[in-house]
């Protein structure tokens, strides 16, 4: 990886960082603050059209059923797509009160896609899908 893909890769990794301790936090604003105004987010039966309906739907969320949540999240991969796209792949979970891990049944696989605008790495899109039990 050349010096700039690092430096990208790593401009990436604190985007996540920052917004895996804003949910911790329970903070919606923090949470998409890196997030593009048209960003999407899908997850199982929803759909998030804009960073305001994301943060909308999170504080909401951070008021209820996902107070006092924090997240688990394994990069399995990030590649780069042209030279202002990059897509990670992770497999992450949603840590309730008491919980040390994430259930197996708890855990989903979720694409990143991310955005350079004006020179900082923006998160375009998420979208998440139950990770399925393989046997292999």
């Amino acid at each position: 990886m050349s010096d700039n893909r690092a430096a990208d890769a790593a401009a990436i990794q604190a985007v996540l960082v920052d917004s895996y301790k804003a949910w911790e936090a329970g903070d919606a604003d923090g949470m998409v603050a890196d997030y593009t105004a048209d960003a999407t987010a899908i997850m199982t039966g929803s759909l998030r059209d804009s960073r305001d309906a994301i943060r909308d739907a999170m504080a909401m969320a951070f008021a209820g059923p996902l107070k006092g949540t924090s997240t688990y999240n394994k990069q399995l991969s990030l590649r780069f797509v042209g030279r202002d796209a990059a897509i990670v792949i992770s497999e992450s979970g949603i840590l309730f009160a008491g919980q040390a891990e994430v259930p197996d049944a708890g855990k989903v696989n979720a694409t990143w896609v991310f955005e350079k605008q004006d020179g900082q790495w923006l998160i375009a899109a998420y979208h998440n899908s139950p990770v399925l039990a393989t046997g292999n």
